[in-house]
């Protein structure tokens, strides 16, 4: 894989690594900086976000995996897969939340994906 693929890849597993971080330890502090919810939601919604975050952190986790693999095109397969999965989680948040989820999430994964296939 390309190095400007491999950076891609990192950037956005560090994304996910810092959401997971937002909802599981900080939903009730600095999340409420973040996500445009009503302040009066946070607290109830806590164990939720907790649950949201531990996906993120499967999505980094497979992202950095992608990165640790010898074997190239299993890198690249296992890369894609998670990388699809961040793009097709950005557009449904995108569509059903708001659309800075898409441009935040969805678009560098699709970027990302396009580095993997064509910048070998």
């Amino acid at each position: 894989m390309s190095i400007i693929a491999k950076i891609a890849i990192g950037i956005i597993a560090i994304e996910h690594i810092y959401i997971l971080w937002l909802e599981m330890f900080a939903w009730t502090t600095r999340a409420r900086k973040v996500f445009p919810l009503p302040k009066d939601l946070f607290e109830p919604t806590k164990t939720m976000a907790a649950n949201q975050g531990l996906y993120n952190g499967f999505l980094a986790a497979g992202l950095i995996w992608s990165l640790l693999i010898s074997n190239m095109e299993w890198s690249q397969n296992v890369a894609l897969f998670f990388l699809g999965c961040v793009f097709v989680a950005g557009i449904y948040g995108g569509a059903s939340v708001t659309k800075r989820i898409f441009i935040v999430q969805g678009l560098p994964a699709l970027l990302a994906i396009l580095a993997v296939l064509f910048f070998n």
